[in-house]
């Protein structure tokens, strides 16, 4: 099997995976759209005192809240991807077997995490998402080619976010726990990814910080090139960017706790 195949079926079974826990993606949306409705009226009622807070009209706003739900689960945001089986699997030794396999180790777990992503999308988040359209004033556009190029930023997010959590699981080879980074991660992934607030509201220095770190990539870009806040180049570039960084940091992280991995057990 070439290694096109051979990932392409890896993201593959990660979809099947996921789409069997058929109750928990229901639960999940309506959580997600009941969420969705409560934080519209927070934004509504904060965008009547502060109109175009942050350069978003209220239209803008309500449309951000409703992709943040969308992209929820679909990148993962406050942790709960493939992370946790990995952390897992270093912790009690069994990813002695993966090394063992005749594929890469990050691009093994990339697949699986995309595949885990688009189901979440399509299974979770697509639903709030039309709910908040029908319902509520949305700013979307009408044209293919902005919807394009948010899904080319959408699939770069969920390189990001599987590159931030990566990272954070292979720390486990000399924690030997997860539980504390799972604690930052679900923190940071809250604040710094826009999911409570915009970027763009947060102010001074808090927010040219914000908006430069990674988790920047993950809401708040796909979203203002939904949105026609900013190019779709400069977009890409910069979740690209981190893209690279955040996979290389990986791999070289990769290769140091292989050089060294001790299994647990044995």
């Amino acid at each position: 099997m070439g290694a096109g195949r051979l990932y392409t079926a890896v993201a593959a079974g990660g979809f099947r995976r996921y789409a069997t826990y058929r109750a928990a993606t229901a639960a999940g949306v309506f959580t997600n759209t009941a969420f969705g409705i409560i934080l519209v009226y927070t934004y509504l009622a904060l965008w009547d005192e502060k109109p175009h807070l942050g350069g978003y009209d209220q239209a803008q706003a309500v449309t951000y809240v409703w992709l943040g739900q969308c992209l929820y689960a679909t990148l993962a945001i406050q942790g709960g991807g493939v992370e946790k089986d990995l952390m897992e699997r270093i912790r009690t030794g069994a990813i002695a077997i993966d090394l063992y396999r005749p594929a890469d180790l990050q691009l093994w777990w990339l697949a699986t995490d995309l595949g885990r992503s688009l189901f979440q999308m399509l299974g979770r988040g697509v639903i709030p998402f039309l709910v908040g359209a029908v319902f509520f004033p949305t700013a979307l556009p009408s044209d293919a080619g902005t919807w394009a190029a948010f899904l080319v930023a959408l699939l770069l997010a969920m390189v990001v976010s599987f590159g931030i959590r990566y990272l954070a699981a292979l720390s486990v080879f000399w924690l030997m726990d997860g539980m504390g980074v799972n604690q930052v991660m679900m923190i940071t992934g809250v604040f710094f990814s826009g999911m409570t607030l915009p970027l763009n509201v947060f102010p001074g220095s808090l927010g040219e910080i914000a908006r430069a770190l990674p988790w920047a990539a993950l809401i708040q870009m796909p979203a203002d090139v939904l949105m026609g806040e900013t190019g779709a180049p400069e977009a890409f570039a910069f979740q690209a960017g981190w893209a690279v960084v955040l996979l290389a940091a990986g791999r070289l992280a990769q290769s140091a706790a292989t050089r060294r991995v001790v299994v647990q057990g044995g």
